[in-house]
């Protein structure tokens, strides 16, 4: 059976919730949070959640959140490749390496929205914050970066509002639920990171 939106699983307070948004939504949850731990196996769960939510969001025309997918799934090889299998080792970004991420940001943030308003995209503002916000974040997440939880954090908090807004309850309180994860997954990391260099 082909997933889409149409596939009604259940209704719950007024909103249909469909059989793919409802598998996305759970495999998501699952990678997010063994993402918090610094498992290995977080990765394969990023790529299928990805692949799920990219059918998703295509079919919702959120064309940047389905962009992005291909970009979270390519993170995810490249995360299971890079990461040790006993985990991440989560490090600290110099300052320099923090203003080159806003500013990354910020600049592919203003040339994408324009484009996606030109492809006829849904909330192009938004949406494109939240592709490149999750992009960078998802690079510095690979890269075992504990501030690519502080970029979560912003991007799934938008991700809440937009998903609300446009009427997609289900995904926007599984974001909340991200945004929440995003904050355990920051102390955790930036714990792991101090553990680490007291025991050297």
């Amino acid at each position: 059976m082909r997933l889409n939106v149409s596939h009604i699983l259940f209704t719950a307070w007024g909103y249909e919730v469909s059989l793919l948004e409802l598998f996305a939504s759970v495999t998501s949850l699952i990678g997010v949070w063994l993402g918090t731990t610094g498992a290995r196996i977080t990765w394969p769960w990023w790529a299928i959640s990805s692949a799920l939510y990219g059918a998703f969001f295509y079919q919702a025309n959120l064309i940047g959140s389905a962009a992005l997918q291909l970009v979270f799934i390519a993170a995810a090889f490249s995360g299971w490749r890079g990461w040790a299998p006993t985990g991440a080792k989560p490090g600290l970004l110099r300052t320099r390496g923090r203003i080159y991420a806003i500013l990354w940001i910020l600049g592919l943030w203003l040339l994408l929205a324009p484009f996606l308003s030109w492809v006829g995209a849904s909330a192009t503002i938004v949406d494109s914050f939240i592709f490149v916000g999750s992009l960078i974040a998802q690079i510095l997440m690979v890269l075992e970066k504990y501030e690519s939880w502080v970029i979560w954090f912003v991007v799934d908090l938008v991700g809440t509002i937009l998903y609300f807004t446009q009427e997609y309850y289900f995904t926007s309180f599984l974001y909340l639920v991200f945004t929440v994860i995003a904050l355990i997954g920051w102390w955790r990391w930036n714990a792991d990171r101090r553990n680490a260099a007291r025991s050297f």
